[in-house]
């Protein structure tokens, strides 16, 4: 809708501001159905780890589903039917306010993690210390066989054939289960090495994220990372070193942010469906009390220990690849009725939830695939083979009943229409430089994303207008002549109270 301002003298008295703009609209956080999800084992021990850390069982769980995910990795992927098969990887974002104890609740899963990593990285170095003896005896062996086969040349003999001590092997890897920190084209001789996959721990999400296009010659990571959430094949190109090709990516990321923090990356980032991978879990902090209970370690720790056991399977070419667990008739037809569901949702949505919705269908295999699994680990004796119509309602519970609700609470600010987003960055504009009146060149010299053009201006300009949000006033003409500038008084309504 276009309007047009008739300047008017600036007058104190201001109606009421749209509500929307004097408050956060945020949705409340939905109840976690741990047991009739996860189960009585682990909703037990998800209390338990959130009561010792004093966080909400949420931040345990964002950790328990990465962790799970990553560990099962690409040994096994969840196959509805032929031609639509889905890794286990997830993505989690634990949001809070600094005092909730995000980062403590997450390492309620990654400690345990951790432990299981060094004692796997122990049994490796025990195999490298041998390792590093056969080489040296390799490169004595090696010295030798090549003086032998130049004299033999140089006297016209046939050249001796290489003894099998100069070859010492391939040098033991040493594990890596999660990953604090680490370039893409390091991450990408680490899943070489380790075709299973890993995990990529972020304590603060932000940073990563708004670092992933850092490249003087405009080059981004985001592709990587696009191609790594689904399983893809990536071929990482390095200056100077040969390029590293991966067939099949595998990384689970988990780490924490504030909600200011995701805020402005919902507002300023572009949509191509990043952050619509993660799965954000948002819960009200935890009430301030001392446990009464503690989690179960040897439980954890098994459970991580059992997981990162799997193997992959071989082709005929003997290249490694994942097992293919399968969908029941039953589960298929679960699935088609939770698709069309999804078609609906997507109907009611717009922006980055939207993106969000498309991707729930390959949530729920995923999150099909992983319940399985935790199941398994309660006690069951047999590897599963197959995931039953049971397994997946409990996924599609937890992601209608929890998920989606949580996604709107946390995405709520990248789902408004585009000059409702940038009016709402307008705002925040005008109240962090605590203006009482503002020109439109004001704002065009800051020049901000989303806000640096006049018609990306005008539309943000019109919907604080409409609520009561500013105002035209008239302005000065300008002293060499000329069109002013658009000349805007705010409602102290929206103005902070000064400190």
């Amino acid at each position: 809708m276009t309007h047009t301002f008739r300047p008017q003298p600036f007058t104190p008295e201001w109606p009421e501001p749209a509500p929307r703009f004097l408050r956060d609209e945020l949705p409340p956080p939905p109840a976690l159905p741990l047991i009739d999800v996860f189960g009585h084992r682990w909703a037990d021990w998800l209390m338990r780890a959130a009561e010792a850390k004093s966080a909400p069982p949420d931040y345990p769980l964002a950790g328990l589903l990465s962790a799970v995910g990553s560990a099962i990795g690409n040994t096994h992927w969840a196959m509805p039917w032929a031609g639509w098969a889905e890794p286990p990887i997830l993505w989690t974002m634990a949001i809070g306010m600094p005092s909730s104890n995000k980062s403590p609740g997450l390492d309620a899963v990654l400690s345990p993690l951790r432990k299981v990593e060094r004692g796997m990285r122990r049994d490796v170095e025990a195999e490298r210390a041998t390792w590093s003896e056969a080489a040296e005896i390799a490169k004595v062996a090696e010295s030798t066989w090549k003086e032998a086969v130049k004299r033999a040349l140089k006297e016209g003999e046939a050249a001796p054939e290489r003894p099998a001590e100069a070859n010492p092997g391939p040098e033991p890897f040493l594990p890596r289960l999660a990953i604090a920190d680490g370039t893409v084209e390091r991450l990408a001789v680490i899943l070489a090495e380790q075709p299973r996959g890993t995990l990529m721990v972020r304590d603060e999400l932000s940073g990563w994220l708004q670092g992933m296009t850092r490249y003087a010659g405009g080059g981004s990571d985001r592709p990587f990372w696009l191609e790594a959430y689904g399983g893809r094949g990536h071929t990482v190109e390095r200056m100077g070193r040969p390029s590293v090709h991966v067939d099949r990516l595998a990384i689970g990321v988990v780490g924490s942010i504030q909600p200011d923090r995701l805020r402005t990356l919902l507002l300023n980032s572009d949509d191509d469906g990043l952050l619509a991978r993660f799965l954000p879990l948002w819960p009200d902090p935890a009430p301030i009390r001392r446990p009464d209970r503690l989690p179960d370690e040897d439980f954890i720790e098994t459970a991580l220990t059992r997981l990162h056991g799997l193997s992959m399977a071989t082709n005929e070419q003997d290249e490694l690849r994942p097992w293919f667990v399968t969908f029941s008739d039953a589960a298929r037809d679960r699935l088609d009725a939770f698709r069309h569901s999804v078609r609906g949702w997507e109907n009611r949505s717009d922006g980055l939830l939207l993106s969000f919705i498309g991707k729930l269908p390959g949530l729920a295999v995923r999150l099909s695939l992983i319940l399985t699994y935790l199941d398994w680990l309660t006690g069951r004796e047999m590897e599963p083979t197959e995931i039953d119509a049971g397994t997946f309602e409990r996924a599609a519970l937890f992601i209608e009943s929890y998920a989606l609700p949580m996604a709107r609470r946390a995405y709520a600010d990248a789902s408004l229409s585009k000059s409702e987003r940038a009016a709402r960055r307008l705002l925040t504009v005008i109240q962090d430089n605590a203006w009482e009146r503002f020109s439109s060149r004001d704002v065009l010299r800051l020049d901000l994303k989303g806000l640096d053009r006049a018609q990306d201006l005008k539309p943000a300009l019109d919907v604080l207008t409409e609520a009561d949000v500013i105002a035209p006033v008239e302005a000065e003409p300008a002293p060499q002549g000329g069109r002013p500038a658009k000349l805007f008084a705010v409602n102290p309504a929206v103005l902070k109270p000064a400190p």
